[in-house]
């Protein structure tokens, strides 16, 4: 996983945008925005016991696989560009890598945008409350397993959702880290 701020640019929004010079982000700074990140083996995601104990220790008790990728995802741009709309969830963002690679792309505590290029392998959570956006990179091909405690809960809040009970909990979250 790699993460680092975005450009101001409004090209293509699979490219990469790094600043030049680029800015990178750390696993400790992503932690401080409540992003956690686990680096898995995606070959063996069906028997990995460290998948599991994760898996047990948060609860994560629903799980499913999605291949984004144009022959695989009915009205795959229309998807494209619904996923990349500015959102936030009730619930946490919980992804896992199993093939390709994809951006999340979060705000960070002055609204500015990070990027987070996952690679497979890669597990993330977002929290709920948290901005963010999804987008492909240019390979146009991922394949996730999808996770979330209890049934999954599908709904997105595009911004301005600021009056959620979640996001004031996330904002304070981060005044108190």
């Amino acid at each position: 996983m790699e993460a680092w701020y975005l450009d101001e640019s409004n090209e293509d929004q699979r490219l990469p945008h790094k600043c030049n010079p680029n800015k990178p982000v750390s696993l400790e700074e992503l932690k401080q925005l409540g992003v956690f990140h686990w680096k898995l083996n995606a070959d063996i995601y069906e028997t990995d016991p460290e998948l599991q104990k994760i898996r047990e220790d948060r609860h994560y008790s629903y799980m499913d696989i999605i291949t984004v990728r144009k022959d695989k995802l009915p009205n795959y741009e229309e998807k494209l560009k619904m996923f990349f709309e500015e959102h936030l969830h009730l619930d946490d963002e919980i992804r896992y890598i199993l093939d390709g690679r994809a951006y999340f792309d979060i705000r960070d505590k002055e609204d500015k945008w990070i990027r987070i290029l996952m690679s497979k392998g890669d597990m993330i959570t977002l929290p709920a409350g948290i901005y963010h956006r999804f987008t492909m990179d240019e390979t146009n091909y991922t394949k996730a397993m999808r996770l979330f405690i209890g049934e999954p809960v599908w709904k997105a809040y595009n911004r301005p959702a600021d009056n959620f009970e979640i996001r004031q909990e996330y904002l304070n979250s981060l005044t108190s880290a």
